[in-house]
């Protein structure tokens, strides 16, 4: 026997179980409104200095109020998180979420975007960070930071030569100084000129001053402050022999796990122009620890022209050739790539 259900009574059950179906989908949406994703950012600058103060705070503040607070970035100044040469390859593997470090840190792992460093090819933070994301929107260095999601390429100025009680001159003035190098380009260079290069993190920089590890340093200007070394330092060459870069990446799978509207937060809030407001922080921060250091009474030494100057020519031309051959060796065409930054750089100005 067969039995019968009246129509009305399947169409209201059928009701019944779409709407709490319905209920259970608009429940689900609502959680996943109000989820709040906590990314972990290492970096190695100290928690006071103000590029983390003025441009890396502000930044993640600014992350939480665009997402409505369901992003919230904790930051991990003084590599607490991460050893300073070991930042990017910890945001590719996930040990942490959002990593920023020098790419001078890690030899032979960003051999192109290196290239930026060498002298002559930029004047200021701000347009090196402009030649750093067009040649990566270009594809001449994207396949460098293909293993994280990348968030900003970021020049930091012109480094300079500081010592104690020596001041540098000429090349010959250098001849068996030991000095702390950031990056193979400015190990190459510092070569050149007789001068022993010592690579050592930011951080170690103070106490091997002060115990004579070092008798000087190749750093741009902000960090002298940051890092409490004009406490130590009482002589600057101002010379443009090289320019550190930056970058910050988020892990990959991180940035992919993250819903699309959240994903439309973080790519609002970076690329070039997050690179160019960090840049622009070091661009006034390393003017200001310049004035500080001539109103303390320091030996400040300028050579404007390096390129064009019959004692400095020899060895930066020498060292920038060094770095192009090693990359070159490798199968790399570091030749063109030197010559699109240049070109880069022109379309850079500013």
């Amino acid at each position: 026997m067969k039995i019968r259900t009246p129509l009305g009574i399947l169409l209201a059950a059928t009701m019944a179980v779409t709407g709490c179906s319905n209920n259970d989908q608009a429940a689900g949406a609502s959680t996943d409104a109000g989820k709040v994703t906590t990314l972990r950012f290492s970096h190695f600058m100290t928690a006071t200095d103000n590029i983390n103060t003025e441009a890396l705070e502000p930044w993640a503040k600014k992350i939480e109020a665009d997402s409505n607070g369901r992003l919230k970035i904790e930051i991990y100044p003084s590599a607490t998180l991460s050893k300073p040469g070991a930042t990017y390859d910890a945001t590719a593997k996930g040990s942490v979420d959002i990593g920023m470090q020098a790419q001078g840190y890690t030899a032979g792992r960003f051999p192109l975007t290196q290239i930026v460093e060498l002298p002559g090819i930029t004047n200021t933070a701000q347009q090196q960070s402009c030649i750093l994301h067009k040649l990566y929107d270009d594809g001449v260095i994207k396949d460098e930071y293909e293993d994280t999601h990348l968030l900003a390429l970021i020049g930091t100025g012109q480094g300079a030569l500081h010592t104690v009680d020596k001041p540098i001159r000429t090349p010959a003035d250098m001849k068996g100084l030991r000095i702390r190098q950031p990056s193979a380009v400015a190990s190459h260079i510092i070569e050149a000129t007789g001068a022993a290069p010592v690579g050592m993190p930011a951080s170690d920089t103070y106490t091997s001053l002060q115990r004579g590890v070092i008798d000087g340093l190749s750093f741009t200007w902000q960090p002298i402050q940051a890092f409490r070394l004009d406490e130590l330092i009482n002589t600057h060459t101002n010379i443009p022999f090289y320019n550190s870069t930056f970058v910050i990446s988020m892990n990959k799978d991180k940035y992919n796990r993250l819903p699309d509207d959240l994903k439309k937060v973080i790519d609002d809030n970076s690329g070039a122009e997050l690179a160019a407001h960090i840049s622009k922080v070091f661009d006034v921060s390393n003017a200001k620890a310049m004035a500080a250091a001539k109103e303390k009474g320091d030996i400040m030494i300028d050579i404007p022209d390096p390129l064009n100057d019959p004692d400095w020519r020899g060895p930066l031309m020498e060292g920038s050739q060094h770095y192009l051959d090693e990359v070159n060796a490798t199968g790399l065409d570091a030749d063109n790539v030197y010559e699109k930054a240049k070109a880069a750089s022109s379309a850079c100005m500013v």
